[in-house]
């Protein structure tokens, strides 16, 4: 599975779910609407850097705090093909597997990328290119990039039912 984008960068360690989307917000469910308020605690102008392919470029234990499916279901609607970082939380790493966006732990390809690197990400190989320099990232197991490829936890489940 490849998946390429232009990088948006953020740099702060230990940024939360409840910042990345705030709590008023929890009520709207169509992620299209999801959309105006992602980053909406953090920096509301990082917003402007989305659209089109992107892949987010992130700190140290990005993602920590509240177990917010509407912060990757956002990052989705924005076009965001992938997170790259530093690490992340548990429930945030899972969280966006579960729901279809692929999240990858490569430290040297963060440190590596400016805002509007090129990136491209192997998936199966777990190699992130930054501006076509590879760095090796923490491969992902080989069921949950065919759960990323079938678009989250629920598909994959329904494919291998059979239903």
């Amino acid at each position: 599975m490849i998946i390429e984008g232009r990088a948006v960068v953020i740099e702060a360690a230990d940024v939360n779910t409840d910042v990345l989307y705030p709590g008023p917000y929890l009520n709207i469910d169509d992620p299209e609407k999801m959309k105006d308020y992602l980053f909406e605690g953090l920096d509301p102008s990082l917003r402007g850097l989305l659209g089109g392919p992107t892949v987010l470029m992130v700190g140290r234990n990005f993602g920590g705090g509240s177990s917010r499916e509407h912060v990757p279901l956002a990052m989705k609607a924005w076009g965001i093909g992938a997170v790259v970082g530093r690490s992340f939380s548990r429930i945030f790493f899972r969280n966006c597997i579960n729901l279809g966006l692929p999240a990858m732990a490569c430290p040297p390809a963060v440190d590596a990328a400016a805002p509007d690197s090129e990136i491209r990400i192997d998936a199966e190989a777990g190699v992130v290119e930054v501006d076509g320099a590879s760095h090796q990232a923490t491969v992902l197991p080989p069921f949950l990039v065919d759960m990323v490829r079938c678009g989250g936890l629920v598909p994959y489940v329904r494919r291998r039912l059979g239903s």
